[in-house]
């Protein structure tokens, strides 16, 4: 079956870079495509992400179309269901703001995590009233996208109140709208207790969550004094055959973005995914 593996990258893994050096570095990857998380990536031209601007989408999305590299996924990482009232309104209105410019940057979807119902980790996001604050964020930036008409993505995590697949699918259940797709990627699914049965995982995520998934994140993982550590691609556990025969026979030309592979590790991650892809 003749389908190419589609693989891009964070624009953030490539840390300092200016943007004639980071489409320098994209295409020496031969990377199609990115998920860029503006501020991250340059911080000098969006302060705060408030002050984003029409200007500065088109800037970076025509930059990106000229050079042939699409923006897969406009990241928007932040708390949605921040405990400070102030803090989750204004994390909600960055991410509206991500969605009205979304067509701007020449994308169509815009990604985020859950976040958490207190300040960092807490048992409390394990909860169905944590679960429920997600819920209730996330109908308010679906109804916004279909304002827009683009879509946006949520990525589970672990530690995070959407922390499985079967969350995610039921999440998708109580949100009834094609403007919800899933982010999938599958090392954010292991913990301490699960990942010996990683395939079960992967499998029960892929059949739950199926054609709702629009984007895959590849990044690896190991185990270490109890804790799941994220390598580089390649360097961990992460069984990535069953990822990557979704990837080619029931989703073909999905995108793929390697994530936490840095520069010295990259080329070996990118071969390895694409010798294993023509494999399965």
């Amino acid at each position: 079956m003749n389908i190419p593996l589609h693989l891009g990258i964070r624009a953030h893994d490539f840390p300092g870079h200016s943007l004639p050096e980071l489409i320098a570095k994209l295409k020496h990857y031969r990377f199609s495509h990115i998920q860029l998380a503006v501020r991250k990536s340059f911080p000098g031209s969006v302060p705060s992400l408030s002050s984003l601007s029409p200007g500065t989408a088109v800037y970076y999305g025509e930059s990106f179309r000229q050079a042939g590299i699409k923006i897969a996924v406009l990241g928007c990482y932040v708390n949605i269901i921040d405990p400070d009232p102030g803090k989750r309104q204004q994390a909600l209105q960055d991410f509206s703001t991500h969605l009205r410019l979304a067509r701007d940057f020449g994308a169509s979807l815009v990604g985020t995590e859950t976040g958490s119902v207190g300040n960092g980790y807490t048992p409390d996001n394990f909860t169905e009233e944590a679960f429920l604050e997600v819920v209730a964020s996330v109908k308010w930036m679906v109804a916004e996208a279909e304002r827009f008409g683009v879509t946006v993505g949520i990525e589970a995590g672990q530690n995070h109140p959407l922390h499985s697949a079967r969350l995610a699918k039921r999440l998708l259940e109580l949100v009834p709208s094609n403007n919800l797709q899933i982010i999938l990627d599958c090392a954010n699914l292991m913990s301490p207790d699960n990942y010996r049965q990683q395939e079960a995982v992967i499998t029960e995520a892929l059949e739950l969550l199926g054609d709702r998934i629009a984007v895959i994140h590849l990044k690896d993982f190991t185990v270490e004094d109890g804790k799941i550590v994220i390598v580089p691609v390649g360097q961990g556990q992460l069984h990535f055959a069953p990822i990557l025969q979704y990837m080619k026979y029931r989703r073909p030309h999905i995108q793929g973005l390697l994530e936490s592979t840095s520069e010295p590790f990259l080329q070996d991650s990118v071969d390895l995914l694409h010798r294993l892809y023509n494999e399965v």
